[in-house]
């Protein structure tokens, strides 16, 4: 046991903060959230969404860039919706996503599709929207789009997704640039790619895509991979293949734990000074953060139901599990983990572990914590993959979600309940 250390600054502080004992997103106590609406509970900050968006429009500085959201990460309408007021285009996976961004609001001429494995459906829903760019990850997805297209009396805007085999120093799970990764065309095999695309009826080749990774916390991987996609922008534009924007998607990283995030304005100014000095200046960027924009504005309130204390390991078993937030057990992730109330006292270290029947389903390990029975805890930086991960393993009902923006909030997604679990089920005839 130790005396409980003094409580830092949460992380995405402001937004969230400590005022007369008790940790606030905004001006809402959380206490109070949780005690009304009752946990697991997903909670967003409006203020900190369109901070966050606010550093890469800053970073833009009069360039032409166009932001599209990573929505992946989370695809809540309200996110969406705000993003929409404020200018964000949209980088999307599935004809899912695409009716969210629609539903929300959102411009399709900043929309763009990334996905290794887009459906005709999908594709006819795309191009009836109209949307900015499909980024094509296949010479097979290449002969489909131009049928689809070709049916519709129909043009497709392509850009092809190349993979350049950069290492982006990430968790293998998430990294996405290297030859081994089934996202992209390989860089060596762009180029036939590209004369077969612009050789196919209905499409019309506009760009050139990239994305390596999520989670970067060094920029440097970005620029090996632009040196190599201007490479590939020489050689197309000696074929006559004229490129309007090039895409570098998403991954800049956000802090967890004492991570330094990096900075929007850093990477753009050294993308357009390379593009510069090989004669490109003039291209149109297009960025798909996801991650940064959103993972430090969300919490995941959990509810402490038992503490363990066992010969090996002391528990703390609280009411959030694997189902809700994923990112531990599958990537061995960590989030950052207060108290909403800190009590002062002497601390025990405590694994924190869910209700699932898995012995994976766990949150945060080995942490120091002075907290009793039906105390509510907080895992910081859970705005991205969290909710949109989420399952109804064990059968357990998906949490809530809220905004809050600045003493009001808002559920954005109503707790399912139990009925919703068996709806669209039924049994056999008798």
């Amino acid at each position: 046991m130790s005396n409980a250390p003094a409580q830092a600054e949460p992380i995405g502080h402001p937004h969230f903060h400590y005022h007369k004992g008790a940790l606030h997103a905004e001006g809402v106590p959380l206490d109070n959230l949780a005690a009304e609406l009752g946990t697991p509970l997903y909670v967003y900050s409006r203020a900190a969404l369109g901070t966050a968006l606010d550093r890469y429009q800053q970073a833009m500085d009069g360039r032409p860039v166009l932001v599209c959201y990573g929505m992946k990460a989370n695809s809540n309408l309200a996110v969406l919706g705000e993003f929409a007021r404020l200018g964000a285009g949209f980088d999307i996976v599935s004809g899912g996503e695409l009716a969210r961004v629609l539903a929300a609001g959102g411009d399709p001429s900043k929309v763009v599709f990334s996905g290794v494995g887009k459906q005709a459906w999908e594709m006819r829903a795309a191009i009836e929207a109209d949307v900015k760019c499909f980024n094509v990850e296949s010479q097979d997805e290449l002969y489909r789009l131009s049928d689809v297209a070709q049916c519709m009396g129909r043009h497709a805007r392509v850009s092809l997704r190349v993979n350049p085999d950069v290492d982006a120093q990430t968790h293998p799970y998430i990294s996405t640039g290297l030859k081994e990764n089934k996202f992209g065309i390989a860089i060596e095999d762009a180029p036939q790619a590209y004369r077969i695309a612009a050789s196919l009826p209905g499409l019309h080749v506009v760009g050139v895509d990239c994305h390596i990774g999520s989670q970067l916390t060094d920029i440097s991987p970005y620029f090996d991979a632009l040196d190599k996609l201007i490479d590939l922008i020489d050689t197309l534009k000696a074929s006559g293949i004229a490129i309007a924007h090039l895409d570098l998607g998403g991954g800049l990283g956000i802090r967890y734990t004492d991570e330094v995030q990096p900075s929007p304005k850093a990477l753009l100014d050294h993308v357009f000074e390379r593009l510069a000095a090989r004669g490109y200046g003039h291209l149109h960027l297009v960025l798909e953060p996801g991650r940064s924009l959103v993972g430090n504005a969300g919490l995941l309130l959990t509810t402490v139901q038992y503490l363990k204390h066992a010969q090996a390991r002391n528990f703390a078993i609280v009411d959030a599990g694997m189902n809700d937030l994923l990112r531990p057990s599958l990537y061995t992730a960590w989030h950052g983990l207060r108290a909403v109330r800190p009590r002062a006292g002497a601390t025990r270290v405590y694994d924190v572990v869910g209700p699932v029947c898995e012995s994976g389903d766990w949150l945060a390990k080995e942490r120091a914590l002075c907290v009793q029975q039906d105390d509510v805890l907080a895992l910081e930086s859970a705005g991205a993959y969290g909710m949109t991960m989420a399952s109804n393993y064990n059968s357990r009902p998906r949490p809530a979600e809220v905004m809050v923006d600045g003493e009001k909030y808002y559920v954005v997604r109503q707790r399912e309940s139990i009925s919703d679990l068996t709806r669209g089920e039924s049994r056999l005839p008798f």
